[in-house]
């Protein structure tokens, strides 16, 4: 199986493409796009969905997963999170991908084996399990977690940890 995955956010999108299962998997490519603050939001989400198009016709992936929808204090951080994420999840419908969303504390859980981990944490756990040469940046780092939980969701024995995943 081929995944990409994506960290939405309107300044630091995370990126990342696995394939093959959780006990097996090869990092394909992962990073973060990120947006200068002087450009206006419309350009952002733009970028974002241009980005994300190229991903899926560069790496032809068997689906796209993406983190679930987090609480923010902030009625405009949700609102910037939320318009980045549609920008995603229009991306990969155009390209007719499975979407599927994972929550931040299923994707803490399977690498992690805390619900509560940090990000230094997620990481780490993804250098080791990815057998990366380096730490990855913290955005790269969350959306190769979430393509490994969605590789560990896809296993028949482990499916059961992720009754919160669901496909959008």
């Amino acid at each position: 199986m081929r995944v990409v995955s994506i960290d939405p956010a309107i300044r630091n999108t995370g990126y990342a493409v696995l394939e093959g299962d959780f006990r097996a998997p090869k990092a394909l490519a992962y990073g973060t796009l990120s947006l200068p603050a002087k450009l206006p939001q419309s350009a952002c989400l733009r970028a974002i969905h241009e980005h994300v198009c190229s991903l899926i016709r560069e790496w032809q992936p068997d689906e796209l997963a993406i983190e679930g929808i987090i609480y923010v204090q902030s009625h405009r951080t949700a609102i910037s999170m939320g318009s980045a994420r549609g920008a995603t999840v229009l991306a990969a419908a155009l390209h007719d991908l499975p979407i599927m969303e994972y929550p931040p504390t299923c994707v803490k859980l399977a690498t992690v084996g805390r619900g509560s981990a940090g990000k230094p944490q997620v990481a780490f756990m993804m250098r080791a399990l990815l057998q990366l040469s380096e730490t990855p940046a913290p955005d790269a780092a969350d959306a190769l977690a979430i393509a490994y939980s969605h590789l560990v969701a896809a296993d028949p024995l482990r499916a059961h940890l992720f009754r919160d995943r669901k496909y959008i």
